[in-house]
């Protein structure tokens, strides 16, 4: 099969030549200052044609004022349709809008602020227990649900974590300032995973994760990697020689002349100390 051609459009002619149409048109609107010279036309269909003008006004650099005209078939009288500013190729724009849940980022939550999961978070799944004699998969909550959710062993949690959730905060936590890879934990003199402030996450999140508990520690109060370390490691032992006390130099050979009130160094008289010296 050949490549299929579109076929380039030729702007009606009257609607082209309506520059001055055009012109009058948008001056109109923004007044002679704001509109600069003619940049071109561009057909947007039969017997409709829009005219490009450079924007003169310097808070919209690069920017165009666009007037489309039309012409009823069979006439020769041509008419503005709609006058619009449009970016040009030049155009400083904003940047593309992000939606306000795209752009909130880890600690923007302040006091009173309310942060809803949303019904679809792949983060979160529908909490099922086993429950009753016959061992029935249950969801929660449900309609005709005879039991309190409050005494489910999720504590009444409609939804918990899914494995997406725990691999977002496994790789999250392991890249943070707790996790391995950073000067605190190179410099510890052991693993977290042998501290005895170290307490372990329950669940699959307990296997490489657990809390600090050491109130002298940095990361105390903190989800640290089972990998990471601090000096306050509860094992960490100071070695004898950076305990050791060390003794002070005394020198009791040298001496310093000073002065005392009412004599002065000049006129005290040194006499020997040896026996026989002159």
């Amino acid at each position: 099969m050949s490549p299929t051609r579109t076929r380039i459009k030729e702007p009606d002619q009257a609607c082209a030549e309506a520059v001055e149409l055009a012109r009058a048109a948008v001056v109109d609107v923004v007044g002679q200052d704001s509109v600069g010279e003619h940049l071109g036309v561009q057909a947007d269909g039969e017997r409709i044609v829009t005219h490009l003008f450079a924007c003169a006004d310097p808070a919209y650099t690069g920017w165009q004022w666009a007037v489309t005209v039309v012409r009823a078939p069979r006439s020769k009288l041509v008419t503005v349709d709609e006058t619009v500013l449009l970016p040009g190729p030049d155009a400083l724009l904003a940047p593309d809008w992000v939606p306000w849940h795209d752009r909130l980022r880890p600690g923007d939550l302040g006091v009173g602020d309310l942060m809803p999961a949303p019904p679809d978070d792949e983060r979160l799944v529908p909490l099922v227990a086993i429950w009753g004699d016959d061992a029935v998969t249950d969801w929660y909550p449900r309609d005709d649900d005879p039991v309190d959710p409050a005494e489910l062993p999720a504590f009444g949690r409609s939804r918990v974590m899914s494995a997406i959730g725990r691999d977002y905060a496994s790789d999250r936590w392991y890249e943070s300032e707790h996790g391995p890879r950073t000067p605190l934990a190179h410099a510890a003199p052991a693993h977290c995973v042998s501290c005895g402030f170290f307490i372990p996450l329950s669940g699959e999140l307990g296997l490489l994760f657990g809390a600090c508990a050491n109130t002298y520690a940095p990361d105390d109060g903190r989800v640290v990697s089972a990998d990471h370390g601090c000096g306050a490691h509860s094992e960490a032992v100071i070695s004898a020689t950076a305990a050791r006390a060390v003794a002070p130099v005394i020198d009791e050979f040298g001496y310093d002349l000073v002065d005392l009130p009412g004599v002065s160094v000049e006129e005290t008289v040194f006499e020997p100390l040896a026996r026989g010296a002159d």
